[in-house]
Protein backbone atom coordinates (compact mmCIF):
# COMPACT_ATOMS: atom_id res chain seq x y z
CA UNK A 1 0.00 0.00 0.00
CA UNK A 2 1.20 3.62 -0.83
CA UNK A 3 1.35 5.97 1.45
CA UNK A 4 -0.99 8.14 -0.23
CA UNK A 5 -3.28 5.21 0.02
CA UNK A 6 -2.49 4.57 3.61
CA UNK A 7 -3.15 8.62 4.94
CA UNK A 8 -6.18 8.24 3.19
CA UNK A 9 -7.30 4.53 4.70
CA UNK A 10 -6.59 6.18 7.73
CA UNK A 11 -8.31 9.10 7.39
CA UNK A 12 -11.47 7.54 6.07
CA UNK A 13 -11.84 5.49 9.27
CA UNK A 14 -10.87 8.60 11.04
CA UNK A 15 -13.77 10.61 9.37
CA UNK A 16 -16.31 6.82 9.99
CA UNK A 17 -15.91 7.32 13.67
CA UNK A 18 -16.35 11.05 13.87
CA UNK A 19 -19.69 10.40 12.03
CA UNK A 20 -20.90 7.22 14.03
CA UNK A 21 -20.07 9.68 17.31
CA UNK A 22 -22.05 12.31 15.54
CA UNK A 23 -25.06 9.94 15.17
CA UNK A 24 -24.78 8.26 18.43
CA UNK A 25 -25.19 12.13 20.23
CA UNK A 26 -27.91 13.06 17.42
CA UNK A 27 -29.51 9.81 18.25
CA UNK A 28 -29.07 10.47 22.34
CA UNK A 29 -30.60 13.94 21.87
CA UNK A 30 -33.65 13.50 19.85
CA UNK A 31 -34.24 10.53 22.30
CA UNK A 32 -34.11 12.89 25.42
CA UNK A 33 -37.13 15.38 24.08
CA UNK A 34 -39.92 12.91 24.55
CA UNK A 35 -38.92 12.67 28.78
CA UNK A 36 -39.05 16.79 28.31
CA UNK A 37 -42.39 17.28 27.34
CA UNK A 38 -44.23 14.85 28.49
CA UNK A 39 -44.07 17.02 32.20
CA UNK A 40 -44.85 20.02 30.20
CA UNK A 41 -47.94 18.22 28.03
CA UNK A 42 -49.13 16.78 31.55
CA UNK A 43 -48.89 20.16 33.14
CA UNK A 44 -51.49 21.25 30.11
CA UNK A 45 -49.46 22.46 27.23
CA UNK A 46 -50.81 20.86 24.14
CA UNK A 47 -48.43 18.36 22.13
CA UNK A 48 -48.56 21.02 18.96
CA UNK A 49 -47.51 23.78 20.69
CA UNK A 50 -44.46 22.14 22.38
CA UNK A 51 -43.27 21.10 19.15
CA UNK A 52 -44.14 25.09 17.94
CA UNK A 53 -42.20 26.27 20.77
CA UNK A 54 -39.40 23.48 20.05
CA UNK A 55 -38.66 25.09 16.70
CA UNK A 56 -39.28 28.43 17.23
CA UNK A 57 -36.97 28.48 20.13
CA UNK A 58 -33.96 26.24 18.31
CA UNK A 59 -34.52 28.71 14.75
CA UNK A 60 -33.84 32.34 17.29
CA UNK A 61 -30.76 30.27 18.68
CA UNK A 62 -29.49 29.31 15.33
CA UNK A 63 -30.74 33.15 13.93
CA UNK A 64 -26.79 33.96 13.92
CA UNK A 65 -26.01 31.32 11.96
CA UNK A 66 -28.25 31.82 9.41
CA UNK A 67 -27.24 35.59 9.24
CA UNK A 68 -23.83 34.41 8.90
CA UNK A 69 -24.89 32.07 5.49
CA UNK A 70 -27.40 33.85 4.40
CA UNK A 71 -25.96 33.45 1.24
CA UNK A 72 -27.63 30.14 0.97
CA UNK A 73 -31.39 32.14 0.63
CA UNK A 74 -29.63 32.72 -3.29
CA UNK A 75 -27.21 29.60 -3.66
CA UNK A 76 -29.34 26.93 -2.71
CA UNK A 77 -33.25 28.13 -1.83
CA UNK A 78 -35.20 24.66 -3.24
CA UNK A 79 -32.73 22.89 -0.49
CA UNK A 80 -33.50 25.25 2.48
CA UNK A 81 -37.34 25.21 1.30
CA UNK A 82 -37.21 21.04 1.54
CA UNK A 83 -35.11 20.74 4.77
CA UNK A 84 -37.48 23.06 6.54
CA UNK A 85 -40.95 21.90 4.90
CA UNK A 86 -39.59 18.22 5.20
CA UNK A 87 -37.26 17.39 7.61
CA UNK A 88 -38.58 20.01 10.02
CA UNK A 89 -42.23 20.57 10.00
CA UNK A 90 -43.50 18.01 8.18
CA UNK A 91 -41.64 14.86 10.40
CA UNK A 92 -43.56 17.09 13.06
CA UNK A 93 -46.75 18.16 11.95
CA UNK A 94 -47.22 14.56 10.32
CA UNK A 95 -46.29 13.06 13.46
CA UNK A 96 -48.29 14.55 15.72
CA UNK A 97 -51.46 13.93 13.54
CA UNK A 98 -51.37 10.37 12.92
CA UNK A 99 -51.44 10.15 16.88
CA UNK A 100 -54.88 11.25 16.90
CA UNK A 101 -56.12 8.46 14.85
CA UNK A 102 -53.71 5.62 15.81
CA UNK A 103 -51.22 4.75 18.82
CA UNK A 104 -48.34 5.76 19.22
CA UNK A 105 -46.28 3.07 19.15
CA UNK A 106 -47.86 1.90 15.69
CA UNK A 107 -47.01 5.82 14.49
CA UNK A 108 -43.80 5.88 15.70
CA UNK A 109 -42.94 2.60 14.03
CA UNK A 110 -44.11 3.39 10.69
CA UNK A 111 -42.68 6.82 11.29
CA UNK A 112 -38.89 4.92 11.56
CA UNK A 113 -39.53 3.26 7.85
CA UNK A 114 -37.92 6.60 6.69
CA UNK A 115 -34.54 4.67 6.94
CA UNK A 116 -35.68 2.00 4.80
CA UNK A 117 -37.42 4.33 2.48
CA UNK A 118 -33.88 6.15 2.29
CA UNK A 119 -32.31 2.66 0.96
CA UNK A 120 -35.11 2.58 -1.97
CA UNK A 121 -34.42 5.84 -2.88
CA UNK A 122 -30.79 4.73 -3.20
CA UNK A 123 -31.49 1.67 -5.11
CA UNK A 124 -34.25 3.12 -7.51
CA UNK A 125 -34.25 6.34 -7.41
CA UNK A 126 -30.90 6.88 -7.97
CA UNK A 127 -29.80 4.13 -9.09
CA UNK A 128 -26.83 3.13 -6.72
CA UNK A 129 -26.10 0.07 -4.45
CA UNK A 130 -27.10 -0.58 -0.72
CA UNK A 131 -25.12 -2.41 1.16
CA UNK A 132 -26.67 -5.89 2.44
CA UNK A 133 -25.27 -4.58 5.93
CA UNK A 134 -27.44 -2.07 5.46
CA UNK A 135 -30.33 -3.76 4.40
CA UNK A 136 -29.99 -6.33 6.93
CA UNK A 137 -29.24 -3.50 10.14
CA UNK A 138 -32.80 -1.59 8.50
CA UNK A 139 -34.89 -4.73 8.85
CA UNK A 140 -33.28 -5.97 12.61
CA UNK A 141 -33.50 -2.20 13.57
CA UNK A 142 -37.65 -2.11 12.61
CA UNK A 143 -38.47 -5.58 13.91
CA UNK A 144 -36.43 -4.30 17.01
CA UNK A 145 -38.38 -0.99 17.29
CA UNK A 146 -41.62 -3.03 17.00
CA UNK A 147 -40.64 -4.72 20.29
CA UNK A 148 -40.11 -1.75 22.05
CA UNK A 149 -43.00 0.51 21.10
CA UNK A 150 -44.75 -2.76 21.99
CA UNK A 151 -46.57 -2.82 18.73
CA UNK A 152 -48.85 -5.62 19.59
CA UNK A 153 -50.73 -2.97 22.49
CA UNK A 154 -52.15 -1.21 20.32
CA UNK A 155 -53.24 -2.37 17.03
CA UNK A 156 -55.94 -0.98 15.26
CA UNK A 157 -56.26 0.81 11.89
CA UNK A 158 -57.18 3.91 10.63
CA UNK A 159 -56.67 4.63 6.66
CA UNK A 160 -55.73 8.14 7.56
CA UNK A 161 -53.95 7.99 10.41
CA UNK A 162 -51.58 5.39 8.72
CA UNK A 163 -51.21 7.53 5.90
CA UNK A 164 -50.06 10.56 7.68
CA UNK A 165 -47.79 8.63 10.00
CA UNK A 166 -46.36 7.52 6.25
CA UNK A 167 -45.67 11.07 5.17
CA UNK A 168 -43.99 11.42 8.78
CA UNK A 169 -41.75 8.46 7.38
CA UNK A 170 -41.31 10.32 4.31
CA UNK A 171 -40.63 13.33 5.85
CA UNK A 172 -38.10 11.53 8.13
CA UNK A 173 -36.45 9.91 4.62
CA UNK A 174 -36.14 13.24 3.70
CA UNK A 175 -34.48 14.85 6.57
CA UNK A 176 -31.84 11.73 6.01
CA UNK A 177 -31.49 12.49 1.79
CA UNK A 178 -31.59 16.11 2.44
CA UNK A 179 -28.52 16.51 5.23
CA UNK A 180 -26.57 14.97 2.76
CA UNK A 181 -27.35 16.73 -0.57
CA UNK A 182 -24.20 18.70 -1.56
CA UNK A 183 -21.69 16.83 0.19
CA UNK A 184 -20.01 16.08 -2.82
CA UNK A 185 -19.49 19.46 -4.14
CA UNK A 186 -16.03 20.05 -2.18
CA UNK A 187 -15.99 23.65 -1.09
CA UNK A 188 -18.88 24.37 -3.09
CA UNK A 189 -20.67 22.54 -0.34
CA UNK A 190 -23.19 24.26 1.89
CA UNK A 191 -22.71 24.44 5.42
CA UNK A 192 -24.85 22.20 7.49
CA UNK A 193 -25.33 24.21 9.87
CA UNK A 194 -26.93 27.03 7.69
CA UNK A 195 -28.90 24.76 6.12
CA UNK A 196 -30.15 23.77 9.37
CA UNK A 197 -30.47 27.41 10.60
CA UNK A 198 -32.83 28.05 7.76
CA UNK A 199 -34.97 24.74 8.10
CA UNK A 200 -35.29 25.84 11.07
CA UNK A 201 -36.33 29.39 10.54
CA UNK A 202 -39.05 28.13 7.42
CA UNK A 203 -40.10 25.14 9.81
CA UNK A 204 -41.06 27.96 12.32
CA UNK A 205 -43.06 29.74 10.06
CA UNK A 206 -44.70 26.50 8.81
CA UNK A 207 -45.87 25.38 12.15
CA UNK A 208 -46.74 28.61 13.16
CA UNK A 209 -50.00 27.82 10.56
CA UNK A 210 -50.33 24.45 11.40
CA UNK A 211 -50.06 24.89 15.49
CA UNK A 212 -51.49 28.97 15.99
CA UNK A 213 -49.27 29.22 19.06
CA UNK A 214 -51.74 32.38 19.92
CA UNK A 215 -53.89 30.01 21.70
CA UNK A 216 -50.81 28.67 24.18
CA UNK A 217 -51.40 29.21 27.71
CA UNK A 218 -47.65 30.72 28.07
CA UNK A 219 -48.39 30.83 31.58
CA UNK A 220 -47.51 27.32 31.87
CA UNK A 221 -43.89 28.26 31.60
CA UNK A 222 -43.37 30.02 34.32
CA UNK A 223 -44.51 27.32 36.89
CA UNK A 224 -43.03 23.75 37.39
CA UNK A 225 -43.92 20.50 36.07
CA UNK A 226 -43.61 17.60 37.66
CA UNK A 227 -40.96 14.67 36.43
CA UNK A 228 -42.10 11.35 38.20
CA UNK A 229 -42.49 13.07 41.81
CA UNK A 230 -39.98 15.95 41.01
CA UNK A 231 -41.30 19.60 40.87
CA UNK A 232 -39.07 20.92 37.97
CA UNK A 233 -38.42 24.51 36.34
CA UNK A 234 -41.29 24.29 33.15
CA UNK A 235 -38.53 26.80 31.59
CA UNK A 236 -35.77 24.19 32.38
CA UNK A 237 -37.41 21.08 30.36
CA UNK A 238 -37.90 23.76 27.56
CA UNK A 239 -34.55 25.10 27.16
CA UNK A 240 -33.42 21.28 27.46
CA UNK A 241 -35.95 20.57 24.13
CA UNK A 242 -34.85 23.55 22.47
CA UNK A 243 -30.72 23.48 23.06
CA UNK A 244 -30.12 19.49 23.51
CA UNK A 245 -33.01 17.71 21.83
CA UNK A 246 -33.51 20.16 19.12
CA UNK A 247 -30.15 22.26 17.75
CA UNK A 248 -27.62 19.39 19.54
CA UNK A 249 -29.85 16.64 17.65
CA UNK A 250 -30.42 18.38 14.37
CA UNK A 251 -26.52 19.98 14.16
CA UNK A 252 -25.22 16.78 14.78
CA UNK A 253 -27.38 14.58 13.34
CA UNK A 254 -26.78 16.34 9.97
CA UNK A 255 -23.03 16.45 10.87
CA UNK A 256 -23.11 12.53 11.06
CA UNK A 257 -25.22 12.29 7.49
CA UNK A 258 -21.81 14.14 5.99
CA UNK A 259 -19.70 11.63 7.15
CA UNK A 260 -21.03 8.18 6.81
CA UNK A 261 -23.99 8.08 4.33
CA UNK A 262 -27.78 8.59 4.94
CA UNK A 263 -27.87 4.86 5.05
CA UNK A 264 -26.26 4.52 7.74
CA UNK A 265 -26.95 7.01 9.67
CA UNK A 266 -30.61 6.33 9.50
CA UNK A 267 -30.06 2.88 11.22
CA UNK A 268 -28.48 4.13 13.60
CA UNK A 269 -30.90 6.69 14.42
CA UNK A 270 -33.24 4.14 15.53
CA UNK A 271 -31.38 4.49 18.55
CA UNK A 272 -33.45 7.04 19.10
CA UNK A 273 -36.58 5.28 19.85
CA UNK A 274 -34.40 2.84 22.64
CA UNK A 275 -32.90 5.90 24.27
CA UNK A 276 -35.82 7.27 24.73
CA UNK A 277 -37.62 4.69 26.66
CA UNK A 278 -34.53 3.94 28.53
CA UNK A 279 -35.00 7.36 30.06
CA UNK A 280 -38.55 7.51 30.61
CA UNK A 281 -38.12 4.54 32.59
CA UNK A 282 -35.12 5.74 34.66
CA UNK A 283 -36.82 9.65 34.57
CA UNK A 284 -40.60 9.30 34.10
CA UNK A 285 -40.58 5.65 35.95
CA UNK A 286 -42.04 4.00 32.73
CA UNK A 287 -40.93 0.29 33.49
CA UNK A 288 -38.88 -1.83 30.57
CA UNK A 289 -40.62 -4.80 30.09
CA UNK A 290 -39.26 -7.91 28.62
CA UNK A 291 -39.74 -7.46 24.96
CA UNK A 292 -38.66 -4.08 25.09
CA UNK A 293 -35.24 -5.18 26.18
CA UNK A 294 -35.17 -7.79 23.75
CA UNK A 295 -36.48 -5.34 21.19
CA UNK A 296 -33.79 -2.20 22.50
CA UNK A 297 -30.90 -5.31 21.73
CA UNK A 298 -32.04 -6.20 18.50
CA UNK A 299 -32.29 -2.61 17.15
CA UNK A 300 -28.62 -2.06 18.74
CA UNK A 301 -27.54 -5.33 16.59
CA UNK A 302 -29.19 -3.90 13.38
CA UNK A 303 -27.11 -0.04 14.11
CA UNK A 304 -23.70 -2.42 14.89
CA UNK A 305 -24.27 -4.67 11.76
CA UNK A 306 -25.28 -1.64 9.23
CA UNK A 307 -22.45 0.74 10.46
CA UNK A 308 -19.46 -2.13 10.69
CA UNK A 309 -19.17 -2.70 7.41
CA UNK A 310 -19.99 0.11 5.37
CA UNK A 311 -17.16 2.52 5.23
CA UNK A 312 -17.33 6.23 5.33
CA UNK A 313 -18.23 8.03 2.07
CA UNK A 314 -15.27 9.35 0.57
CA UNK A 315 -15.28 13.45 1.29
CA UNK A 316 -15.97 13.80 -2.47
CA UNK A 317 -17.77 10.77 -3.24
CA UNK A 318 -21.17 10.21 -3.99
CA UNK A 319 -24.17 9.50 -1.92
CA UNK A 320 -24.12 5.77 -0.82
CA UNK A 321 -21.00 5.09 -2.36
CA UNK A 322 -17.75 2.68 -0.71
CA UNK A 323 -19.23 -0.75 -0.95
CA UNK A 324 -16.45 -2.69 -0.18
CA UNK A 325 -14.79 -4.81 -3.45
CA UNK A 326 -15.70 -8.33 -0.75
CA UNK A 327 -19.09 -6.89 -0.40
CA UNK A 328 -21.92 -7.77 -2.85
CA UNK A 329 -24.30 -5.11 -3.36
CA UNK A 330 -28.06 -6.10 -3.16
CA UNK A 331 -28.28 -6.12 -7.05
CA UNK A 332 -25.36 -8.47 -7.07
CA UNK A 333 -23.84 -6.01 -9.58
CA UNK A 334 -22.09 -2.34 -8.96
CA UNK A 335 -24.40 0.41 -10.54
CA UNK A 336 -23.09 3.67 -11.77
CA UNK A 337 -24.84 6.69 -11.02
Amino acid sequence: MSTSAGAHGVQGSRGRNVGLVLALVSAFAFGGSGVAAKPLIEAGMDPLHVTWLRVVGAALVMLPVAWRNRDLLRRRPALLAGFGIFAVAGVQAFYFASISRIPVGVALLIEYLGPALVLGWIRFVQRRHVTRAAAIGVVLAVGGLACVVEVWAGLSLDALGVLLALGAAFCQAGYFILGDHGSDAGDEAPDPLGVIAFGLLIGAAVLTVVARPWNTDFSILAGRADMHGTAVPAWVLLAWIVLIATVLAYGSGVLAVRRLSPQVAGVVAFLEAVVATVLAWVLLGEHLTAPQIFGGAVVLLGAFIAQSSTPAKPPSGPVASGTPATEKPLSGKRTNA
